[in-house]
């Protein structure tokens, strides 16, 4: 079976074209015009073991909010797509990551209902040409089209910069879980036998 999916969104703030595919090996192709983005999606490829191509164009002389926000939204829809029925996945994920002074913890459930708890206080800082706070409207657009839960935690941490790449590694961690096929596993993993 094919958990991969190809997702084309075109809007009049934004144009992207994204693939992924769950069963990787963490390998990217990123170009969204915003520099610490791409870091970020780069690093989300590598930690999830989702290959990752995404090729965006946006409305950048306004700023990188629908530019990151349609991205998540391709994102999410993608991984709804590429994980079919979920017959055999492990469903919940979770990951702490330390970096630096930075301490995050990230969980996931993919039940097919879209919930984001965010517990991080991201700072309104430039990195680069990316509000930090753009963070929080990428993995909300994640979870709601994916429809699974997701929750963040920063524990404590000072560095903006620190703060968000630990948010994208954690999560990148526990999406990897969430979505691997456990061999234990037969049919969908709930008691109602549909997620």
């Amino acid at each position: 079976m094919s958990r991969t999916a190809s997702i084309r969104r075109e809007t009049g703030e934004t144009r992207i074209d994204l693939n992924l595919s769950l069963d990787g090996t963490g390998r990217s192709q990123v170009k969204t015009g915003v520099g610490f983005f791409d870091h970020m999606l780069t690093l989300l490829a590598k930690h999830s073991l989702i290959d990752l191509t995404v090729e965006a164009v946006g409305d950048l002389h306004v700023d990188a909010h629908h530019t990151a926000e349609d991205v998540g939204i391709c994102y999410g829809q993608a991984l709804a797509q590429a994980l079919g029925d979920k017959t055999g996945i492990r469903r919940y994920g979770s990951a702490t990551v330390p970096m630096d002074e930075v301490l995050v913890t990230a969980a996931v459930d993919l039940s097919g209902r879209a919930y984001c708890v965010w517990r991080a206080n991201v700072a309104v800082e430039m990195l680069g040409t990316f509000n930090a706070p753009l963070a929080e409207e990428f993995w909300r657009a994640v979870s709601s089209q994916g429809a699974f839960n997701l929750h963040v935690i920063c524990h404590y941490g000072k560095n903006t910069h620190h703060i968000v790449e630990a948010i994208f590694k954690a999560t990148a961690r526990a999406l990897r879980q969430a979505v691997e096929i456990d061999p234990r596993m037969t049919g969908v993993p709930s008691t109602k036998a549909v997620l």
